[in-house]
């Protein structure tokens, strides 16, 4: 049978398959491979029609100099050797957008321009389906797709063998390198092409290694050969780690320790003192920075964990009953400044049976809160819900109900309470009034105003606010775990790879954690239940800007500021000598670090 023949045949199997129902894939298929149905599956999931023709094009993009750099000589060669030939070489970053092509031919490089195969377009398989570089890099090794196994009709054209490329120390993913030919010209001496230049590509990676990494390298090999410490070398990007220091390492602890390195070390260039890790794991630790005059490379953290009595191997001490409170909370996760204040304020509001109105942004996890307030104050299982959104549609029916429950002595949750349309807000204000004590709770975007609503939210003497995500995002390696939770049901629950919780906490979220669960689910459903790693992301999630030195450095300058307000409980002066400025440079850091003297964190335990 000819090729052209077996393909006419294959495309008439494909539309079988893709007419049916989700889910259904290996009731209906015979011919294709396991891993072109598992990529199907995932398009069908995201709804991405087989007809489509459309790919996000994006002219403007940032180059990664790194990968171009190390592939460049090699595509550039490749190229050479190809000229005229019927092969394309194309050149993808890690959102799937072709950033080189090169070779081809006339005719061939006009097909791939109908077919959208050209710089600027993104390939990612959510975009454009099952494909030699969205789909590698989906399933994260050398991928071949052919023909009718396109998902898309509009590259059923085509043959692509794409594999990613990946940096040669932390095994992170740079991008990828596929070659792209018509179907009757592929040949099985594509496949060795492809591999063999990729590797060439991660040797040249080696071998240009940034400075940066081989300082952070120098010093730990140095600093290990002493041994007898945990020794970890790191920066936003890489990390390096012992055996000592893997033994009481999470996944979550590179950005744990990059941020207490940065917030420790200031303008210093070494500094001692308690590191808290994941797992409740607490260390006494020393920072020395790396790198040359006006320039941080990155840190050396040793750790030096407590030896057992009985002389076995040394474990990291576990925190106190009271600071394990502190950390795991079963309402708020989190080891920032920002979440200790939250759950300080929610235990004042547990002493109190007065009403308490939760205040926050939208996402950030109102109702999550009130509702654990509410579970520990009144011991019932059940809360009534009651959303003032809706008392517009029928304001009878939602005084009536408001009025039943408060008359019961219900536990009641009243959401968007600031929203309360003005003509029911008199009745209702005289209904919470009667309302039992510690029976009512509310929920409202902020306090204040002199609207019929505002006045209601004044009969809520005790206040909680929910701080942003934005001013939290260190606490995500710790939300994540508990998000992902409740969107796998697979054992073990997927994990954040470092790479990923890089990407998501150099994010502002304006949706709050309603986003991040939102992406996290999203995530859980691309990774097919292995770990989250940065391709699995949505792309807009997955390179929003790795968050620079500086930056990280302003968010530790901006939890050392709310420190200092929280332990002088707001006073100005005494906070501004604690920090060793006057008052007037306090106020405008705070004015340029967001932060907002009405909300100031409660002094910390310690």
């Amino acid at each position: 049978m000819h090729a052209s023949e077996e393909n006419v045949r294959a495309r008439t199997r494909r539309e079988h398959v893709l007419d049916a129902a989700p889910g259904h894939l290996d009731e209906v298929a015979t011919g294709f491979r396991p891993e072109i149905l598992t990529s199907w599956r995932r398009c069908q999931l995201v709804g991405l029609a087989p007809t489509g023709e459309e790919a996000p094009y994006r002219p403007e993009f940032e180059r990664p100099v790194r990968l171009l750099r190390a592939a460049g000589p090699v595509i550039d060669r490749l190229a050479d050797q190809l000229e005229d030939s019927p092969v394309s070489i194309v050149l993808a970053d890690t959102e799937a957008q072709i950033i080189d092509r090169r070779a081809g031919g006339r005719n061939l490089m006009k097909a791939l321009d109908r077919a959208l195969i050209a710089p600027g377009f993104v390939f990612a398989e959510e975009f454009t389906g099952t494909n030699g570089i969205g789909t590698a890099l989906e399933a994260a090794k050398p991928f071949k797709v052919s023909g009718a196994e396109h998902y898309r009709e509009i590259l059923q054209d085509f043959t692509c063998i794409g594999s990613p490329v990946r940096h040669p120390m932390t095994g992170s993913v740079e991008g990828v390198l596929d070659v792209t030919c018509r179907v009757e010209e592929a040949h099985g001496a594509l496949k060795p092409m492809v591999l063999a230049a990729v590797r060439e590509i991660e040797s040249r990676m080696y071998a240009e290694m940034t400075r940066r990494e081989r300082m952070l390298l120098d010093r730990f090999v140095r600093a290990n050969r002493r041994g007898g410490t945990a020794v970890v070398s790191l920066n936003e990007d890489v990390i390096m780690a012992n055996t000592a220091a893997s033994a009481i390492l999470d996944l979550s602890d590179q950005a744990t320790l990059w941020e207490w390195a940065c917030r420790m070390l200031g303008s210093s260039d070494e500094c001692t003192g308690e590191v808290r890790l994941a797992h409740d794991v607490v260390a006494q630790a020393k920072a020395v920075r790396i790198g040359e005059k006006g320039e941080m490379a990155g840190v050396l953290v040793e750790m030096r964990p407590h030896v057992r009595s009985d002389g076995r191997a040394p474990i990291a001490r576990r925190t106190s009953q009271r600071a394990r409170h502190a950390v795991k909370h079963d309402c708020v996760a989190g080891r920032s400044v920002a979440a200790t204040r939250l759950r300080s304020d929610i235990d004042a509001a547990l002493r109190s049976d007065r009403p308490v109105l939760i205040c926050g942004e939208p996402g950030v996890g109102k109702l999550h809160v009130a509702m654990y307030v509410h579970r520990h104050r009144t011991a019932e299982a059940t809360v009534d819900v009651l959303d003032a959104v809706l008392a517009a549609d029928d304001p009878a029916a939602w005084i009536g109900r408001l009025h039943s429950f408060c008359a019961a002595g219900d536990a009641i949750v009243l959401r968007h309470l600031d929203r309360l349309a003005p003509e029911i807000a008199e009745r209702s204000e005289s209904i919470i009034q009667t309302a039992a004590p510690g029976r009512v709770i509310a929920t409202a975007r902020i306090r204040g105003g002199v609207t019929p609503a505002g006045r209601v939210l004044d009969h809520f003497p005790v206040s909680v606010t929910v701080p942003p995500l934005r001013y939290r995002v260190e606490d995500i390696a710790e939300l994540a775990p508990l998000l992902l939770a409740a969107h796998s049901t697979r054992r073990p629950v997927p994990r954040l790879l470092p790479g990923s919780l890089r990407a998501l906490s150099s994010l502002d979220w304006p949706g709050n954690v309603r986003e991040l669960e939102a992406v996290l689910a999203e995530a859980v459903t691309r990774s097919a239940g292995s770990d989250i790693a940065q391709e699995h992301l949505a792309p807009d999630y997955r390179s929003a800007g790795r968050r620079s030195d500086r930056a990280s450095l302003r968010r530790a300058e901006r939890d050392v500021v709310l420190e200092a307000l929280a332990e002088t409980r707001g006073n100005k002066l005494a906070a501004a000598e604690r920090l060793g400025v006057a008052r007037s440079t306090l106020y405008r850091k705070m004015r340029v670090l967001g932060i907002d003297e009405n909300h100031l964190p409660a002094p910390s335990s310690r």
